[in-house]
């Protein structure tokens, strides 16, 4: 017996539940929300979410489609292209690779790998701009961006366990 048309679209809903909360986080990143006199610097909430579904649910969100949301990412945030690509693909890498060390263990110490990724994508997407601009990107924006990611993980992780749990499982 073939599964009803509801169960399938509730099979779908739940399977592009973390490439969908990606691209609310992209959309959401690009609202220019900021204090008068200061520069925009927004923490990278779609990095925290590739990052967080790369480790909790890593057949939810393959390489092609981390490849596809960096793409989508720096066209619509109008980055050379291939820079948010890069940083997602080193990010789940990273988290991939070190899902066990993640898994059931305690939150610091998946802060912490966040951490370390956070930081070696955002060396390697300002290396790569500054390539593909032709000359030397000031690091302080990025440098910024990642101060800010890292610091508010926890808030933006906060909401993803909820999706998770709710949506995902």
């Amino acid at each position: 017996m073939t599964p009803a048309l509801s169960e399938r679209m509730d099979d779908w809903g739940r399977r592009l539940a973390p490439g969908a909360t990606v691209l609310v986080l992209l959309f959401f990143g690009l609202v220019p929300f900021g204090v008068p006199g200061l520069p925009l610097i927004a923490p990278a909430g779609t990095q925290i979410a590739v990052f967080y579904w790369a480790v909790y649910r890593p057949d939810l969100m393959p390489p092609l489609s981390v490849f596809g949301l960096g793409f989508i990412q720096d066209a619509l945030a109008g980055t050379p292209l291939g820079v948010g690509s890069l940083a997602f693909l080193i990010l789940h890498g990273v988290a991939v690779s070190q899902r066990k060390a993640f898994v059931g263990k305690p939150f610091l110490l998946v802060w912490f790998g966040l951490a370390v990724a956070v930081i070696a994508a955002g060396f390697a997407s300002w290396a790569l701009a500054s390539i593909i601009l032709g000359g030397f990107v000031p690091p302080e924006r990025p440098l910024f961006q990642t101060l800010a990611t890292i610091a508010l993980f926890p808030c933006f992780a906060w909401v993803l366990v909820r999706v998770h749990r709710g949506v995902v499982h």
